[in-house]
């Protein structure tokens, strides 16, 4: 068995979870990438970390909704060093959902991903990151409290997260910290971009800039490793955005 700690992050194989990732890697922790689509990403960053520290980094690949699931895939992620330290539920949907034209798809789909698998995975575990004394972050959004027209159901999702973090911070407690990290402008979607609309969005920062991945990664860092009295707390890493409504 390995000395190492040990944490779980999903949807690392690309963006905010790959820089999690990372910085939990930099900060000396074993990682084990969880992805459902990205495997080809996720492969590659565990290649690019466990040449900076051999055997430091695996990937586990799964499909969050599938709950049943869900048991395997986190005993999986404890058997490869024998520990799991950390649970950061970063995997999420995010598209928009028109209130006239939305479907139970899309509801099923969104609150499956953002908070049905997040509730589940903490439960999975539950048992190990008690025995390690453990923490869980889950990433939250600003759009929690300030809604984002046209996004209803993932506004909805997310505050449910954030509920979710309150919830579990006082279930887990004292053996297990839960906190939240909720990011602002960090990353444009992928999707065709607006720069009308991106204009705006930065209009409203008081920082003036977007945010970079490495700021959520810092979060993440902070709420595992620097904050021992801090539980069923949000970060917001938004630049100062949430001032406004």
């Amino acid at each position: 068995m390995s000395a190492a700690r040990v944490a779980l992050i999903t949807g690392a194989g690309r963006r905010l979870g790959a820089a999690i990732s990372a910085g939990l890697h930099d900060a000396g922790y074993h990682v084990v990438l969880h992805c459902r689509q990205s495997v080809a990403d996720a492969e590659a960053l565990a290649e690019t970390l466990n040449a900076k520290r051999m055997n430091s980094a695996r990937v586990i690949q799964g499909d969050l909704r599938d709950v049943a699931a869900l048991p395997q895939l986190v005993a999986t992620a404890f058997s490869f060093w024998g520990t799991l330290d950390v649970l950061v539920n970063n995997a999420s949907a995010f598209y928009p959902t028109p209130f006239e034209t939305a479907t139970d798809a899309m509801w099923e789909d969104l609150l499956g991903t953002n908070l049905k698998a997040p509730f589940f995975l903490a439960r999975a575990a539950a048992r190990y990151l008690t025995s390690t004394g453990g923490t869980i972050v889950n990433l939250c959004d600003i759009h929690a409290e300030h809604t984002l027209e046209g996004y209803s159901i993932y506004s909805i999702s997310k505050a449910g997260l954030v509920a979710l973090t309150k919830s579990l911070a006082k279930e887990l407690a004292p053996s297990v910290r839960v906190n939240g990290v909720a990011p602002g402008a960090i990353l444009w979607p992928e999707s065709a971009s607006n720069p009308d609309e991106e204009t705006q969005i930065l209009a409203r920062v008081p920082l003036a800039r977007i945010g970079s991945p490495g700021d959520i990664a810092n979060a993440v860092v902070f709420l595992v490793d620097r904050a021992p009295y801090v539980t069923g707390q949000i970060l917001a890493v938004d630049g100062g955005r949430s001032l406004f409504n």
